[in-house]
């Protein structure tokens, strides 16, 4: 099982290995976004509003990540920017979401199961999701395009690879048993819980997502200056 963290590393990292070079892929799995959070001192209710108070205060505000080079880290660069604003990147070791109920730092993005305890005490403020569109369990959380955010639309995932040489029609056979079971009424349901999304692909749709994606994350990277060890 893999996911996006894979492919940004080696862009970041002296990596011995490539995703698509020395592994095959066989399966996507899952799709997950993050929400955008914000401390409830910040005085803002809409991403839109956000925007407009980075950009009256550049710098002033911070945004947490799990790590230099992960997923919400890209994603808040990649939300700086899409809207030309500035914030101070804070990063973590994991998924420490105290210190935005706290207002230590002021944003975050993390996944649906990671805020529910969060949100249901509604001790930060939900602003948007970044997925392409609602959630089924936020129904009434926009999407960041919605309020006027373009570019941020952004889905972690995960997948199925084997070893390089796998026979073909075993990696096929594989694909297929994945996708049937991704897409049960149990595994919809389960998944949708946490707020993510069954996909199952077939091994060309997934070698051209990730892809896709080691393109869109690199370009990020490199505008951003990021840099690993």
């Amino acid at each position: 099982m893999t996911s996006l963290t894979p492919v940004i590393h080696p862009m970041l990292y002296k990596s011995p290995f490539d995703l698509l070079r020395d592994f095959t892929p066989v399966s996507q799995v899952t799709a997950q976004g993050y929400i955008l959070i914000v401390s409830n001192a910040v005085p803002v209710k809409s991403a839109s509003e956000l925007v407009q108070h980075l950009k009256a205060n550049p710098g002033k505000l911070s945004f947490m990540s799990t790590g230099i080079g992960s997923p919400i880290h890209l994603t808040g660069e990649l939300f700086q920017s899409a809207t030309g604003t500035r914030m101070l990147h804070v990063p973590y070791k994991g998924a420490a979401y105290q210190d935005i109920v706290s207002g230590l730092v002021q944003v975050g993005f993390p996944t649906v199961a990671s805020a529910m305890p969060l949100i249901q005490g509604g001790r930060v403020r939900l602003l948007a999701v970044t997925t392409p569109k609602r959630l089924p369990n936020l129904p009434d959380l926009p999407t960041l395009t919605e309020e006027g955010v373009k570019g941020v639309v952004v889905v972690n995932w995960y997948g199925v690879i084997a070893a390089r040489d796998t026979p073909s029609a075993l990696v096929a056979r594989l694909s297929k048993q994945i996708a049937a079971a991704m897409h049960s009424p149990e595994v919809v349901k389960r998944l949708r819980g946490d707020g993510t999304e069954a996909v199952g692909s077939s091994p060309s749709e997934f070698a051209a997502h990730i892809r896709a994606e080691t393109q869109r994350w690199g370009q990020v990277i490199r505008q951003a200056g990021i840099h690993g060890g």
